[in-house]
């Protein structure tokens, strides 16, 4: 019974000095550079340029990194779509939304917020969304513009390294509106 006493205060006394010495680093470092690796990969795929709101800044419109990758801000309103017959598509202003024969659609907010943005997302989910183009890897189709077809074909390291990039930065709370179907409905499907 001594000899139990002993061996577990030698463990409560020697696993904190070992994080302290530096055992717990290869994971952290794993992690950070997979994470920087994701960044490298969000800024080359420009990410923010659809994910991230718009502001008026002294040259003109830039991006709101009050409101990185937050998507479609949730609190403007759009007027409909006029669009004529043919090929064509409309973007906002702050190109978040968009509209085309598909219906609308809105930039989702990819940060790790856990109502409404990625938070509650697993790695296994997100790589499924970026291969199938379905929401959440099973829901309703990812609509244009995102170019879901392209991100699928990154490796399945590359695909965890965006998605621990986008677990890492701030979540910001920002309810983006649903897609509308071309008949003016909710895109549920």
């Amino acid at each position: 019974m001594k000899a139990v006493k002993i061996i577990a205060l030698t463990l409560v006394a020697f696993v904190p000095m070992l994080f302290l010495m530096g055992a717990g680093k290869p994971q952290t470092s794993a992690n950070a550079e997979r994470i920087a690796r994701g960044k490298y990969l969000v800024g080359f795929g420009d990410c923010s340029a659809c994910h991230t709101p718009l502001k008026f800044g002294p040259n003109g419109p830039e991006p709101d990194m009050a409101r990185y990758l937050s998507g479609h801000p949730e609190g403007t309103k759009l007027p409909p779509p006029e669009l004529k017959p043919g090929p064509w598509f409309a973007a906002t202003a702050g190109m978040t939304a968009w509209a085309g024969p598909w219906g609308i659609s809105y930039a989702a907010n990819i940060t790790p917020d856990n109502s409404t943005g990625l938070g509650i997302w697993t790695e296994e989910m997100f790589i499924k969304a970026m291969r199938s183009g379905k929401h959440m890897g099973a829901g309703r189709p990812i609509l244009p513009p995102m170019p879901w077809q392209a991100s699928g074909t990154l490796s399945d390291e590359d695909l965890k390294s965006v998605f621990a990039y986008l677990q890492s930065i701030p979540a910001l709370t920002n309810h983006v509106p649903l897609p509308i179907g071309p008949n003016g409905e909710l895109n549920l499907e």
